[in-house]
């Protein structure tokens, strides 16, 4: 088929990563399609209360997405979906390392059994924006050809990169398999919970002073649509998905009401703490480089070639304040964390100059 052209519905589909919310959700959308015979959910973990309602339809199987070899061969599947990729190490039971296994490793093994399968003719991979990283060198606008211009420092991005490639290894030597990888923008919407819509609901939200970085979303829901149609339809390739347009940092923290606390940049961990201390979440360096230098991707070939285009970054960031309009409410103690935080960068700076002189 050419690219953006439709093809037969897949008889059985292997999602791997159910127990989390997006592959919960991608899977049961694909269970409530009557063109799709089956609909095979793997994880080890048992989904979280949230999710598991989701799956009546799905069939579970607890299994290593690295372990399906045989689950391939034995239910003729003809298309897997690999969505288990962790985006924070605090998420992953033994921290970084356990992170990359599953993310890297866990890949590799996947694409492996992928090889062997005989009837295997379609491959959706999750991957993410990430892979461009952040920098003071990026370019204004990322395509899909665009090379990084730095390595990315967050664990997460550079595991985009070793996955990428491995798909790139896999499409060369199964090319009657149809691969397609789609590089999401960070997720957001009226239902998304990540370390992004965590941030933007603290009271008091760490920036970095002088800065004011360019940013792109992507709804939720927009995101199951794209994987849905890579599922229905064929569309060998990569893919950047978001919302088009830009919001400044500055702009989406004035829409969602709160108050911007800026640090000096090497005081940042001083903003970060105070997200820990006010119960949020961990922030790594992709995320901290994202909030630094921001990132902005052309969709131009998403929208020629899926026909569709997502919700504007805008609207999309609309949806997640109409949903969590009044949960966070600034206090005395967040106002006095805040100030904390500022003086604490601050002070690192000044020491941080004493050493070099």
């Amino acid at each position: 088929m050419t690219p953006g052209g439709s093809s037969s519905p897949p008889g059985v589909v292997v999602v791997t990563g159910v127990s989390r919310y997006l592959g919960a959700h991608v899977a049961a959308r694909l269970a409530a399609d009557p063109r799709i015979d089956r609909v095979i959910g793997v994880d080890v973990p048992d989904p979280t209360p949230e999710v598991s309602g989701l799956l009546a339809g799905v069939e579970r199987v607890r299994v290593d997405a690295g372990a399906v070899g045989g689950l391939l061969a034995d239910l003729d599947v003809d298309t897997v979906v690999h969505l288990a990729l962790v985006s924070a190490p605090d998420t992953q039971q033994g921290g970084r390392a356990a992170m990359k296994e599953q993310n890297v490793i866990g890949t590799m093994q996947l694409l492996a059994a992928c090889q062997r399968a005989p009837r295997l003719r379609k491959l959706v991979v999750r991957s993410s924006t990430a892979a461009y990283g952040a920098s003071f060198r990026d370019p204004a606008v990322f395509t899909e050809e665009t090379e990084p211009r730095e390595v990315p420092r967050g664990g997460f991005g550079r595991d985009i990169l070793d996955i990428e490639g491995y798909v790139r290894g896999f499409r060369r030597r199964r090319p009657d398999v149809t691969a397609t990888v789609l590089r999401f923008a960070p997720f957001i919407g009226s239902t998304a919970d990540t370390t992004l819509t965590r941030y933007f609901s603290l009271p008091v939200v760490p920036t970095i002073f002088g800065r004011d970085a360019r940013l792109q979303f992507l709804h939720f829901d927009d995101a199951l649509e794209v994987l849905h149609r890579s599922v229905t339809e064929d569309h060998p390739g990569t893919y950047n998905v978001a919302g088009p347009g830009v919001l400044a940092l500055s702009q989406a923290i004035r829409r969602a009401g709160r108050v911007a606390v800026p640090v000096l940049e090497p005081g940042l961990s001083g903003g970060v703490a105070l997200a820990r201390t006010l119960g949020y979440g961990r922030y790594g360096l992709d995320q901290v480089d994202l909030f630094v230098h921001g990132r902005v991707v052309d969709i131009s070939r998403l929208e020629q070639e899926f026909s569709f285009t997502p919700r504007s970054t805008a609207a999309a960031f609309d949806d997640f304040i109409r949903a969590h309009h009044g949960r966070a409410l600034i206090t005395r103690e967040h106002l006095a964390a805040a100030e904390q935080a500022v003086l604490d960068g601050i002070r690192q700076v000044r020491a941080a100059a004493r050493e070099r002189s």
